[in-house]
């Protein structure tokens, strides 16, 4: 089944930001006087260092400089957690963000940009600060709202007192302070649904779902579409799904999903060693070129062409280990990883951060202050690379919305070719430790091209047949070569 997504983000670099922990603006009003903690204070310790809406529009030069075009914000509507996944009003962004005026600020500063904003949606599940789960908290059984969640006996028991008496309604992985909503409550869906058309229509270019397939019910979001896309037919929808998603990228729920098993992949290649994370959706195995190969041909022909170049291309988030933490620790590996990203088919998503070298473990590790305050901690020739990769992105359209062709795979060399129209690309990764030379039968077409990209350098075109130990050679035609 043929169908279209968003052209604009087949075109995007996206950049994922954690609220709280981005950037302070000193201008949210609601925030004076408050004991917040203090900026860069251990994760671990949870609370609020205070980021806010103003705060990303502070930074709207330092993300446009690093060549992002859209953003992808962690929630932001009213809740008493740091993550805001435990929503109590979803018609008001949190006033510690700055409120409903602050995200009106960034929207129109960002789009002045032409920088793209997609917000987080938690539908799956509230919190218990939810006005119709707080009604039935005040009320008991006589709450008109007992229908919007699935109450088991009474008396209710939010916070319950010992592992002896549990919480005693469906809540998320049982986590009591998720209450699950009823969503075989028509009540319920036109709720859900009125929101996520009131914030479209409010100006934001896309909604990415939080656990979309606990909400099993296929009717919905097919509706959650049309509502969606009535209102903006540009308007990107992104499931999180960690596997396999035909069933959701039919071109009738969502656009595409944030695609975990291409991390899987991208890490387990580039990496020499890495840390152990225990996921079921990412084993994070090293891997040699053949066997990457094989994974990225099967990924690159999973979905319908247009899914593919719409989805998430992400190498961490917020519910993982951040990048550089996964891979040891190691520069070189995660430039790998990175040039990648940016080279294969779908929306490469930078995590806040990862650019200048944050490296951390897991939830709630991988959520730290970014550090504008101490610059010379950063790793500069790592932020210059990401530049360069993201720059190289955007002037070939062939690496955005070309075709993918697997060319070799030997030992660890890695080529693959994307192509558009006249435009040929051709990307040779070598994730070994010894020089690797290009096959024989690829030289007559590198002839013609010349390298390009973060990893180009004078000594690189002398010996273009040739690709470094670590490194990566991006050919592109010589006419339009940009030397970075």
């Amino acid at each position: 089944m043929s169908f279209e997504t968003p052209s604009w983000v087949h075109d995007a670099v996206f950049y994922q930001i954690f609220p709280d922990r981005f950037a302070r603006s000193g201008r949210v009003a609601e925030q004076q006087g408050l004991a917040l903690k203090p900026w860069g204070a251990p994760p671990e310790e949870q609370g609020f260092q205070g980021g806010d809406l103003y705060g990303v529009v502070d930074r709207l030069d330092y993300i446009e400089a690093l060549g992002v075009t859209a953003l992808y914000l962690n929630p932001i509507f009213a809740s008493a957690a740091n993550h805001r996944y435990h929503t109590y009003d979803y018609y008001r962004v949190d006033p510690l963000l700055g409120g409903n005026d602050a995200l009106r600020a960034l929207l129109d500063a960002a789009h002045a940009r032409d920088i793209r904003v997609v917000l987080d949606g938690v539908f799956n599940h509230a919190s218990r600060g939810f006005w119709a789960f707080h009604h039935i908290l005040e009320n008991g059984r006589t709450s008109p709202y007992l229908d919007w969640f699935i109450i088991h006996d009474w008396p209710l028991r939010p916070y319950a007192p010992d592992p002896e008496t549990p919480h005693n309604y469906d809540a998320w992985y049982d986590i009591p302070a998720l209450p699950e909503f009823n969503t075989d409550n028509p009540e319920v869906q036109d709720f859900l649904l009125d929101v996520a058309q009131h914030w479209i229509d409010f100006g934001i270019d896309g909604w990415r779902l939080d656990v979309p397939n606990e909400i099993d019910d296929d009717a919905f979001w097919r509706t959650f579409r049309e509502r969606v896309k009535t209102a903006n037919p540009e308007a990107y929808i992104v499931g999180e799904i960690w596997g396999h998603a035909g069933h959701w990228l039919q071109g009738d729920q969502f656009d595409a999903v944030m695609n975990y098993p291409l991390m899987d992949a991208i890490l387990s290649y580039a990496a020499r060693s890495m840390r152990d994370f225990s996921h079921d959706q990412l084993p994070l195995e090293t891997a040699a070129a053949p066997a990457t190969a094989a994974r990225f041909e099967a990924l690159m022909h999973r979905y319908d062409p247009a899914v593919t170049h719409a989805q998430l291309n992400l190498i961490d988030s917020h519910d993982t280990p951040r990048a550089r933490w996964l891979l040891d620790d190691d520069p070189a590996a995660q430039r790998l990883a990175v040039l990648l990203q940016m080279t294969l088919p779908g929306a490469p998503c930078i995590y806040y951060g990862d650019e200048i070298g944050l490296s951390a473990a897991g939830d709630p590790h991988c959520r730290g202050a970014f550090p504008w305050d101490a610059p010379e901690h950063w790793d500069d020739a790592l932020l210059d690379f990401y530049k360069s990769a993201t720059a190289l992105r955007h002037e070939y359209p062939a690496l955005r919305t070309g075709t993918f062709e697997g060319v070799a795979a030997t030992g660890d060399l890695l080529v693959f070719r994307r192509t558009l129209d006249d435009e040929a690309v051709l990307c040779a990764f070598n994730a070994g430790e010894e020089p690797m030379a290009l096959p024989d039968d690829v030289a007559p077409e590198r002839a013609a091209l010349t390298p390009v990209g973060p990893f180009a350098s004078e000594d690189a075109r002398r010996a273009a047949d040739v690709v470094p130990p670590r490194s990566a050679h991006i050919y592109a035609p010589v006419s339009a070569a940009v030397y970075s």
